[in-house]
């Protein structure tokens, strides 16, 4: 399965597939077209996650995990991290659009089946 169903009060509200990019899951909502195959998805329109520096434009101050460890050393280590993903999800492949802040930026590759220890 390459995308799994998530819920909000008891009703489906989206989505939730494994980015091989990113390493993590990313969700769409229900408001989403999606052609309702688990195996084979497609998603519009593009799927944009953003994180840190990157969901503000301009930049606001201190909305940065850039130097998160630097500015707060005594916290624990957490997985923080500024970061751009866009792709589009077609017909169970992810196309990664130029602006991505990770490896496979440019790159059309296979959505890979949700990992079984994958949280929701």
């Amino acid at each position: 399965m390459k995308v799994r169903p998530f819920t909000d009060s008891g009703h489906v509200a989206g989505y939730t597939f494994f980015c091989p990019g990113c390493q993590m899951r990313h969700q769409v909502s229900t408001n989403w077209s999606f052609n309702g195959n688990t195996d084979h998805p497609t998603f519009q329109p593009s799927v944009l996650v953003r994180s840190g520096h990157y969901t503000h434009s301009p930049p606001v101050p201190g909305n940065c995990y850039c130097d998160y460890h630097e500015r707060y050393p005594d916290k624990e280590s957490m997985r923080y991290s500024c970061f751009r993903c866009h792709s589009f999800v077609t017909n169970g492949k992810i196309q990664f659009l130029g602006d991505c802040t990770h490896a496979l930026a440019g790159q059309t590759v296979d959505l890979p089946d949700i990992p079984v220890n994958m949280d929701g």
